[in-house]
C-alpha cells in the first residue's frame, strides 16, 4: 500500500493537471488504468506496476517539479486545450518539453503576473480560498477616474450570482487605478471596473500575495526562487 496513490493525486503529481482538473479528466473518461477506463478519482494506482494512459498517451510517473513566473502577454489563453488557432500560454514554454499548466487564469486580454508549473498540489494551495491570497491589478482607462468611479467599484457588483467587493481600490494617476481582490471570479476586475462606467484600455496583474511581478518583460518568464514561492502566501 505504501506505493499506492489515489489516481487524481498521482496525475497531479505527474504534472498532468491540478488535482481538480485531473478529476475532470477522470470523470470525462479520458484516463485508462491497465487498459480500462477509470472514472473514480479515488482509485489506487502504483506507478511501478500499473500502466496509466491520458488520452491514450502513456504517463511515466512523477516529474521534477518546476515553478515559473511569467509576464503573460496579450492574446494568450490559460488553457491546455487548443481551440482553433488561439495561442496558449503553455506555447511559450514548448521548448522545455514539459507538461505544464497555469495556476489559475487570466483572460485573453489581460497581461501580467501568471504562475506556471507542473505541480498540482502547489496549484491547489495557491487557488484554494483557505489560502486567502489577494491579487492586485493595474487598470488603465480611457477616462479620468473620479471619486464616483472609485466609490462604485468599491461597493462591488454581482458576478456569477455572488456579490463581489474588492479589498481595495486606489487611484494612481488621471486614468489609472489599482484594484485588489481575493475571490478570483472569472473576469472579476474587468466587470467591477466596467460596472462603474469606465472603458478599460489595459488590464494587468502585478501581484499575487506578497509576490510582485517586477521587471519581467511581457512574454518572458523565469523560474521562481524558493523565497518567492513563500512570498506568494504572504500578505501583500
Amino acid at each position: 500500500m505504501e506505493n499506492k496513490k489515489r489516481l487524481s493525486k498521482a496525475l497531479a503529481a505527474a504534472g498532468i493537471a491540478s488535482r481538480r482538473a485531473a478529476e475532470e479528466l477522470i470523470f470525462e473518461g479520458r484516463i485508462k488504468v491497465n487498459g480500462q477506463v477509470v472514472k473514480v478519482p479515488q482509485t489506487l494506482i502504483d506507478w511501478e506496476k500499473d500502466t496509466i494512459l491520458v488520452d491514450e498517451a502513456p504517463i511515466k510517473g512523477e516529474e521534477k517539479k518546476v515553478y515559473f513566473i511569467l509576464n503573460k502577454p496579450h492574446g494568450y489563453i490559460c488553457s491546455n486545450t487548443r481551440i482553433g488557432t488561439k495561442k496558449l500560454v503553455v506555447d511559450l514554454f514548448a521548448h522545455l518539453n514539459l507538461r505544464l499548466f497555469t495556476v489559475g487564469r487570466l483572460d485573453r486580454d489581460t497581461t501580467g503576473l501568471l504562475l506556471v508549473t507542473n505541480d498540482g498540489h502547489f496549484t491547489n494551495k495557491v487557488i484554494h480560498p483557505s489560502s486567502n491570497i489577494s491579487k492586485e491589478y493595474l487598470v488603465k482607462t480611457s477616462q479620468e477616474i473620479t471619486d464616483g468611479h472609485l466609490k462604485t467599484i468599491s461597493k462591488g457588483t454581482y458576478i456569477e450570482d455572488t456579490w463581489i467587493k474588492p479589498v481595495r481600490v486606489e487611484k494612481v494617476r488621471k486614468g489609472t487605478l489599482k484594484v485588489v481582490v481575493k475571490e478570483g471570479k472569472k473576469r472579476e476586475v474587468r466587470l467591477l471596473v466596467q460596472n462603474a462606467g469606465l472603458e478599460i484600455l489595459e488590464l494587468s496583474r502585478i501581484r499575487i500575495g506578497g509576490l510582485r511581478l517586477g521587471p519581467i518583460p511581457e512574454g518572458t518568464f523565469r523560474e521562481l526562487t524558493e523565497t518567492e514561492k513563500r512570498e506568494i502566501f504572504q500578505k501583500g
